[in-house]
């Protein structure tokens, strides 16, 4: 069960024709965490279809309290690892945190780590957030499926929101696409939204078991 309601998230941008160094260079580092013994579990997941952020990869951790990211594992050596085996072949692109809004999804705001998730940003207009926030309230009771939907706190411009819905294959995704639309009454309140597919990476996973369920 969960921690608390904080998700870290963070992506990066391999160097153009790097792709095989930094997918070496990445192992290196999650073997890091292994060995020294990270309580978290990482997800890591692979941008597969977007418009802009094509093959870049996302690391992502979910459950936690404030006091546990306040906690990492070994932050010095982390970021040493990091510049010795990440830096030299990609570069960071965003780091956040946000936050969980259990009253908006299904789920208990830790993803099940399928092979395949929907991943979708919303940013909202200045001062619409609590009305936004109302809208996909009244929505949450018909939810089926889960589907996530986090607040952005610290990392950019708000309000910005995030839902991640799991699910075992593209044509799971492709199949609830209709049912999947913001509610009406969100028109008006939102500036921009990017829909994007992930790709679970098992090879790079820590403390995360996938769930290989039928697509």
């Amino acid at each position: 069960m969960p921690h608390g309601p904080y998700a870290r998230i963070s992506i990066v941008r391999p160097h153009d024709g790097g792709t095989v160094a930094f997918e070496a260079g990445s192992v290196r580092h999650i073997e890091w965490h292994r060995q020294a013994k990270d309580t978290w579990a990482w997800y890591v997941y692979s941008v597969w279809a977007s418009a802009a952020r094509q093959r870049w990869v996302m690391y992502a951790t979910f459950g936690h309290s404030a006091a546990s990211l306040n906690n990492p594992v070994s932050p010095v050596e982390d970021e040493r690892d990091n510049i010795l085996n990440i830096q030299p072949y990609a570069q960071f692109q965003g780091n956040w945190v946000y936050e969980f809004l259990p009253a908006l999804s299904r789920g208990n705001g830790v993803p099940t780590p399928t092979l395949r998730a929907e991943y979708t940003t919303v940013e909202v207009n200045s001062g619409a957030g609590d009305a936004f926030e109302a809208a996909l309230g009244l929505q949450q009771l018909t939810l089926e499926k889960e589907a996530l939907w986090y607040r952005m706190v610290i990392g950019g411009n708000v309000p910005c929101y995030v839902r991640l819905r799991p699910r075992a294959s593209l044509a799971a995704i492709l199949d609830e696409r209709e049912d999947q639309p913001l509610p009406g009454t969100t028109r008006g309140l939102v500036a921009k939204m990017t829909v994007e597919t992930l790709n679970l990476r098992p090879n790079m996973l820590i403390n995360v078991t996938p769930d290989e369920g039928k697509p």
